[in-house]
């Protein structure tokens, strides 16, 4: 009998390995399923530019919400700062993720245009001090990873000694108030539920994830977001994506579904680590390359014009 093997990030999995537990392997399946058609008549080379928060940027393609890199115990090196740097030269949003005030200083200090997304501490003045400190800091935006409540054992998850809580509505509100005219984004959405309790927040923006993989047989993101935007047509909040997100293919599938704009996430990992910020240009350039491809190849000449029609699932 022919061993049966399944999608995985490095080829096929055969059947004992794969665990189906595992988000990231229905992420990885459900998006290379989506084929698109072609449309070349009237084409033309595309646009990339997005408009976002009052500003410009170069490209959909976002820097992920990475932290810790800089204890990975590369000798002398920053890739926070290195990614950061990355993000600046090319004219991307950055993203930071769970860092102390003084690192995220350093991060914003490189001059990229970047959004800090804070952990659901359990001490909620943490929350409105780390919002506070980033908006001195220009940040482009703030936000709450709401998706990182739990643990594996089901209890209020710890990171680095720091206990973390749940994220009440009422909570939401306040953060969102906090904020003030600084954007506030709540990243970690994978329901309509959820988003609909962040519009009613007054969120200015959500992001579309499972946070690789957190919730065991979670949904890939791509369909959440599908959900939503049928469900939400009229929603001003700009709504983000990420998992899985490792070509510029995938970009354009992501934003041909409703996304504003994606997170290239883990697929700037091995160039970062090795190369620092040359390597993070050089991958997020190629995706940037494979965008306008698929942009010109289905005949959308820039971001606002984005069609799901083009897409067709096996």
């Amino acid at each position: 009998m022919e061993e049966r093997k399944w999608p995985g990030p490095k080829g096929m999995i055969p059947e004992p390995e794969r665990n189906a537990a595992d988000a990231n392997m229905h992420n990885r399946r459900y998006l290379d399923q989506l084929l698109v058609s072609m449309r070349v008549i009237d084409a033309v080379e595309a646009d990339l530019k997005l408009d976002l928060f009052g500003k410009t940027f170069s490209s959909p393609i976002m820097m992920p919400a990475f932290s810790h890199l800089n204890k990975v115990g590369i000798t002398g090196r920053t890739p926070m700062q290195e990614y950061a740097l990355a993000a600046k030269e090319m004219g991307l949003v950055n993203w930071v993720g769970m860092e102390p005030d003084e690192e995220y200083a350093a991060i914003a200090a490189q001059g990229a245009e970047t959004v800090r997304i804070i952990k659901p501490f359990k001490d909620h003045d943490e929350i409105l001090k780390q919002i506070a400190f980033a908006k001195e800091h220009g940040a482009l935006a703030v936000g709450v990873d709401i998706d990182h409540v739990f643990g594996k054992n089901g209890r209020y998850d710890v990171v680095d000694g720091i206990g973390l809580g749940p994220v009440l509505f009422e909570d939401l509100c306040e953060y969102v108030k906090a904020a003030g005219s600084t954007p506030f984004v709540a990243k970690g959405v994978l329901s309509v539920e959820d988003a609909q309790k962040c519009e009613r927040a007054g969120c200015a923006g959500i992001f579309v994830s499972h946070h690789h993989g957190r919730l065991p047989f979670g949904i890939p993101p791509v369909i959440a977001l599908q959900e939503i935007t049928a469900e939400m047509p009229g929603t001003e909040m700009k709504i983000f994506v990420d998992c899985s997100i490792e070509s510029g293919y995938d970009a354009f599938k992501a934003l041909a579904l409703g996304a504003d704009a994606v997170s290239v996430g883990r697929g700037i990992l091995p160039g970062l680590l090795k190369e620092g910020k040359d390597g993070v240009i050089r991958k997020v350039t190629r995706m940037n390359e494979e965008l306008s491809e698929m942009m010109g190849y289905t005949g959308i000449p820039d971001l606002s014009e984005m069609d799901p029609s083009v897409l067709y699932r096996l």
